[in-house]
């Protein structure tokens, strides 16, 4: 990172926006972890790519309070600072509303998302594949997995190069997660979740 992008990461405010993420602690997420720390580590990921924009960064902070958190406030986004109704607004974008499918929900990312929509998908994206990794669900890990490669790769692919290049490692270390567990003898697929500790 550069000096001046040190700076001016430096001087964005992200505490009020982490505050309202603090809704989401002990939320737990079907892909193994808690929501909280998910939006810590997709804004994480984005620092780790280059991705210092203020807005994107505040988004990726509460990206999930619309969609997870029933009737709440979103008041509460739009009155933060100066830049929190883009905030919001980028926040909306990469909300699956109520009428859609995951399918739809992903192509109209792919299809119509603005660049900090896509760049912040596919690191929300990245996040939930490392998660995979403690998920005890082998259906929902393929299911994941596969649905990944058809609609976030591309979404991927019209951002980043170096965030395909980790998605598709992510998807193949899942791939062989699973072909490792199938080739297991069938008592050990229903050992307690606690035995691998």
């Amino acid at each position: 990172m550069t000096t001046e992008e040190m700076l001016r990461l430096n001087g964005t405010h992200l505490a009020p926006y982490i505050h309202l993420a603090t809704v989401l602690i002990g939320k737990n997420r079907e892909g193994g972890g808690n929501m909280f720390r998910h939006q810590l580590d997709t804004m994480s990921i984005l620092i780790d790519y280059g991705y210092i924009e203020p807005v994107l960064l505040k988004a990726a902070i509460v990206h999930d309070v619309l969609e997870d958190i029933p009737d709440y406030n979103h008041n509460l986004i739009l009155s933060v600072d100066y830049e929190s109704h883009s905030v919001y607004d980028l926040v909306r974008e990469v909300t699956r509303l109520p009428t859609e499918t995951k399918a739809e929900f992903l192509t109209r990312i792919h299809e119509y998302g603005s660049h900090n929509a896509k760049v912040l998908k596919v690191a929300d994206r990245i996040s939930n594949m490392i998660s995979l990794g403690f998920v005890n669900n082998m259906e929902f890990v393929s299911r994941y997995t596969e649905e990944t490669v058809q609609y976030v790769l591309p979404i991927a692919g019209d951002v980043d190069k170096n965030m395909v290049i980790e998605l598709g490692d992510l998807v193949e270390s899942r791939r062989k997660f699973l072909a490792d567990f199938s080739a297991m003898k069938p008592a050990a697929k229903t050992a307690d979740s606690t035995d691998f500790i």
